[in-house]
């Protein structure tokens, strides 16, 4: 079976535009580049990846696309784009075309904005309008301080193929499950929005086991279904928690648990599907 993994990262905090880096855990204050992950991956038998920024730059997504040049896996990239701009349009098309068929998605670090409301923002409608017209995808980055606002846009941008990255970030150390569970049970209703099984590992607190994510996990899968389920790995974020090898047989094994039989679909259709890939998954021989 093709394995795609659908959210993972690449940093060189050198380049100096990763300024949510300086906060975060000393581990992660290094470069992950391709060769630091290549073996895990093989070893894994994942074969493919979109590769999602890290930075809040044009600059850092024109960075990936030369990254994947040297890492023949990466068959997609999620970047960012200055929405607020008034030349947004342009801007999508720049790096459409600097991105040769790479770019497959565009995502804002929504979770890091102070005003919690700015999805929702009637002067981002233009930059949504572009991102649709182009045929790319948008990864909703929040927590659920901004559920309110992604509601606001999906209702606004009802075709528009949204993703929820690391279910919307559950307060699993918290122990808050009901309200995060409603909120997936709403914007689950849109048939457009799909959610990303991803970054759940390194929302546990201490000395919680791993098995607290399962409850999140089997609600995940009662309101998407394995239809809207993409499996990522969170790489190197995940590091902190598990590795590569362990989540990706722990998410394997749930899905049989919540969804059997439907693993070809949450590890790769979905992710080929909703960002519109050039794989074709009946033919392993024409994969890269």
């Amino acid at each position: 079976m093709i394995i795609v993994d659908a959210h993972q990262h690449y940093w060189q905090p050198s380049r100096g535009d990763y300024g949510w880096l300086v906060q975060a855990p000393a581990a992660l204050q290094q470069a992950f580049l391709p060769h630091d992950l290549r073996a895990q991956r093989a070893a894994a038998g994942v074969q493919l990846s979109v590769l999602v920024q890290a930075a809040p730059t044009e600059q850092e997504t024109r960075y990936l696309f030369e990254l994947a040049q040297d890492d023949s896996s990466v068959v997609g990239v999620v970047g960012w784009v200055d929405m607020e701009a008034g030349d947004v349009s342009a801007r999508i098309d720049a790096l459409i075309r600097d991105g040769r068929g790479l770019l497959r998605g565009l995502r804002p670090m929504t979770q890091d904005l102070a005003d919690p409301d700015w999805l929702a923002r009637p002067s981002l409608d233009r930059a949504f309008d572009c991102i649709q017209d182009g045929g790319l995808s948008f990864d909703a980055l929040v927590d659920m301080r901004q559920f309110p606002a992604l509601l606001r846009r999906l209702r606004r941008h009802p075709r528009l193929n949204i993703v929820l990255d690391h279910a919307g970030k559950p307060a699993i150390r918290d122990g808050r499950f009901d309200p995060w569970t409603r909120w997936m049970e709403e914007l689950s209703q849109h048939p457009s929005l799909h959610c990303k099984l991803s970054g759940l590992l390194t929302l546990l607190g201490e000395p919680m086991r791993e098995d607290a994510i399962e409850p999140y996990v089997a609600a995940l899968f009662a309101h998407f279904g394995a239809g809207r389920l993409i499996w990522g790995s969170d790489w190197p974020v995940l590091t902190m928690q598990a590795d590569y090898a362990h989540w990706l047989q722990l998410a394997m094994h749930l899905t049989e648990r919540y969804a059997s039989g439907r693993q070809a679909e949450v590890f790769a259709a979905n992710a080929v599907r909703f960002y519109a890939l050039d794989i074709d998954l009946l033919n392993p021989r024409s994969t890269p």
